[in-house]
């Protein structure tokens, strides 16, 4: 009995010093918590090297050096060498995924440089075609100041002309004048010379006065029109009486409502309209031609002016939302938050053409006869006391604004407007 139990403690032996050499070659951090086999055979349960194994590689998912592999291989068994196969096999999975993920990283940092790339190209050409829209109004702007330029020169000298031909007319009045008073005889001839002398002096500098007056109106006429916007109508806001022909820029008033749904917002009750465009900053210059309409409102409202009603609301500058110049009954005034100034002057007549001037960041809404550009009337907190300051700082969009009076039934009136084509 004793003999046939020698070789099994020799196993025994040999399989608990495999399992030591492993843990202690394998994972030298754990030779702490090894219990030290020697000369101890009552313990209960011994791990087995596939056991530890797997219960390692949760933790430790690579061998510490080929030469550890190479013992385990020699010492372990065909046990051993299987665990070590399929560790191999995962490594090598592991390798291929790692490879597949250095590739897509590989091909996103390429795509990444390319769409780069792509975008500095269409920021380059973005910027270049607003360079050279800017250079090209550059160049407008310096030609029409240089086409001024020569036009005036060209008057000037003119009117230096006939100073030159008046000086010289004036030296021989002189001389004749001279002359003539050592001739008591000729003297009444000489009067009546000189005053018509004096007369065609006075005409020459009328007609001085009207050049320069004319020039200073065109050059202010095109300094606005520097910042000229194309301002075109909303149809959505339309009343339905308002009709529109192609191009949005003529309104025409019909005794006729269009057969159309209502739209959310459209002015249902005041013959009102909006510009399709709200002006958020910088200035802003557009001209209205209302030689053919016998009353009506023109100026800026903000787009959250009410739409529907016959309310103080939705009437142009009758609330804190809008800004008009109004002819109404031959009378033309101004309105802001339902509170007017007459505009009328001696000898007014009517305006023919309305040039409308905003300044969003100055919060300044100026109105001209366009045929004088004389100031009609003016809404800013520097210049219009009269009215809130506080509602001349402008906070939002604001859109061009038309209005339609209808007159009493029965009476002639005109009931067109066009919104004129402005162009250096």
């Amino acid at each position: 009995m004793s003999v046939s139990l020698q070789p099994t403690m020799a196993e025994n032996d040999t399989e608990i010093s495999l399992a030591d050499d492993l843990d202690m070659t394998l994972w030298p951090g754990r030779a702490s918590a090894t219990v030290s086999l020697g000369n101890q055979r009552n313990r209960q349960h011994v791990p087995s090297p596939k056991e530890m194994l797997n219960a390692e590689m949760t933790t430790q998912p690579y061998p510490r050096s080929p030469k550890a592999i190479r013992k385990i291989i020699s010492a372990g068994g065909t046990q051993a060498k299987e665990v070590l196969s399929r560790r191999l096999e995962e490594l090598e999975v592991e390798q291929s995924r790692a490879e597949a993920h250095l590739q897509s990283l590989k091909k996103r940092s390429s795509d990444l440089t390319r769409s780069a790339e792509t975008m500095k190209l269409q920021v380059n050409e973005r910027y270049e075609s607003m360079r050279h829209a800017l250079q090209k109004d550059e160049q407008a702007a310096l030609d029409a100041v240089e086409q001024e330029h020569r036009e005036a020169s060209a008057r000037l000298s003119e009117i230096l002309r006939d100073w030159k031909q008046h000086l010289c007319q004036v030296q021989r009045d002189i001389a004749n004048t001279r002359r003539v008073l050592h001739c008591h005889k000729k003297k009444e001839a000489v009067e009546e010379h000189i005053k018509m002398n004096e007369n065609h002096f006075q005409k020459l500098l009328k007609i001085l006065r009207s050049i320069l007056n004319n020039l200073e109106t065109e050059l202010q006429r095109k300094s606005f029109m520097l910042d000229a916007s194309a301002v075109q109508i909303d149809r959505q806001s339309c009343h339905r009486h308002i009709a529109l022909p192609a191009g949005g820029r003529q309104l025409c008033f019909s005794n006729e409502a269009k057969p159309a749904a209502e739209l959310p917002m459209q002015f249902d009750k005041v013959y009102c309209a909006l510009g399709s465009t709200g002006m958020t900053t910088g200035r802003h210059y557009w001209e209205v031609d209302v030689r053919y309409c016998t009353a009506w409102a023109l100026g800026a409202a903000y787009g959250c002016m009410e739409r529907k009603g016959q309310g103080k609301g939705a009437k142009l500058g009758r609330n804190a939302h809008s800004w008009c110049l109004e002819l109404r009954d031959g009378n033309l005034s101004a309105w802001h938050n339902d509170r007017g100034v007459t505009c009328r002057l001696a000898g007014f007549e009517p305006p023919r053409r309305v040039g409308i001037l905003l300044d969003h960041i100055k919060g300044r809404l100026a109105f001209y006869d366009a045929s004088s550009m004389k100031l009609l009337q003016e809404f800013s907190a520097a210049l219009t006391p009269m009215f809130d300051r506080t509602q001349h700082h402008f906070t939002g969009a604001v859109f061009p604004a038309f209005r339609f009076f209808k007159p009493e039934t029965g009476q002639p009136w005109s009931n067109h407007m066009e919104i004129c084509h402005l162009g250096l």
